[in-house]
């Protein structure tokens, strides 16, 4: 199955959230009320100087994709 890079989600039971799920490596949900990320992957100590500057990244590229997705709804 293919699937697009990200994925907007949301849930009834937490009705704030904005939930976008990013299903390429590194896999990853942030909630963009708080910009709480849940990773899909484990890390070791190697990986951490890159998995902050993925990070940081990662949830810019979210919050980018997510505005756009928003727009096209209020077009």
């Amino acid at each position: 199955m293919s699937l697009p890079k990200f994925i907007l989600g949301d849930n009834s039971e937490f009705p704030n959230a904005i939930y976008v799920v990013h299903t390429e490596f590194p896999r990853f949900i942030i909630n963009l009320e708080d910009d709480e990320v849940e990773w899909f992957e484990d890390f070791d100590a190697e990986d951490q100087k890159e998995l902050e500057v993925e990070t940081e990244n990662a949830i810019k590229l979210a919050t980018e994709w997510y505005d756009n997705e928003i727009a096209k709804y209020e077009e």
